[in-house]
């Protein structure tokens, strides 16, 4: 990690899906700057703990919470714990999700459900408790982590192209509902990314992915987390309802 700079210092905030990944750039980038950071995490402890161990040794504060999105009453715990720990919170990223793909004709409404659960309404719900305590700190972030997937669709992923798309339309409908109160809600869409998923992805379907993109290398989790740290951050105010593409030309 940098050294740490001053552009969220004193806030709070709430990155689901913090244990790997996107979700773990993103905590230790809002860290970075200056927030005080809840993760949460469905089955990966020793991720979270990573995380946040990554947070500490750097002088920030974190701490990680189990949270299963699938449970309906977790968001709200979560947000009370947090709340209780910090006293305030400034900051929500919905970044949780999960993908289950396969063809429509093929695809079964377990797979349909649980993604457009995990991934739509499990935001929806942390957003639902989150506005309160944001609306008692005078104002306060909300950031989206959807995919371009959601403003394109994607050939065997048509419950993930569905549930983000609607991640969309949440947005941009939350940030007419809050506006008022001093709360932007905001999209950040990545590309194709280097995570773990995409990793494993078989190569030949990895290279085509990586022909569509037009700064042709894939981008990083940390690409995404200086969006979402941006739109989180002081210099954002005055930015609500938008979705910006972290994708290197992808959906050009």
């Amino acid at each position: 990690m940098d050294a740490r700079s001053d552009g969220l210092r004193g806030s709070v905030a709430i990155v689901t899906g913090g244990s790997r990944g996107i979700g773990r750039a993103i905590a230790i980038d809002l860290a970075r700057h200056g927030a005080d950071v809840a993760l949460t995490y469905r089955t990966d402890a020793e991720g979270a703990r990573a995380t946040v161990g990554c947070i500490e040794a750097a002088g920030g504060r974190a701490t990680a919470l189990a949270a299963d999105g699938a449970d309906r009453d977790a968001p709200a715990r979560v947000v009370a714990d947090v709340t209780a720990r910090y006293d305030r919170l400034d900051v929500l990223v919905n970044n949780a999700g999960l993908n289950r793909d396969g063809v429509v004709w093929k695809m079964t409404d377990d797979a349909w459900d649980e993604v457009l659960e995990a991934d739509l309404g499990a935001a929806f719900r942390y957003t639902r408790a989150a506005v309160p305590r944001l609306r008692e700190a005078g104002g306060g972030r909300i950031v989206n982590i959807a995919s371009i997937n959601g403003l394109r669709g994607k050939f065997g992923q048509s419950n993930y192209a569905a549930a983000k798309a609607g991640m969309i339309g949440f947005t941009k409908s939350i940030a007419r509902e809050l506006g008022a109160f001093g709360i932007t809600a905001n999209v950040v869409a990545p590309g194709l990314i280097e995570t773990e998923m995409v990793a494993a992805m078989p190569e030949e379907a990895r290279q085509k992915s990586l022909a569509e993109i037009v700064l042709g290398r894939l981008g990083s989790p940390e690409d995404v987390a200086a969006a979402v740290t941006f739109l989180a951050g002081p210099r954002a105010r005055h930015i609500t309802g938008v979705v910006l593409q972290v994708d290197g030309g992808q959906y050009l």
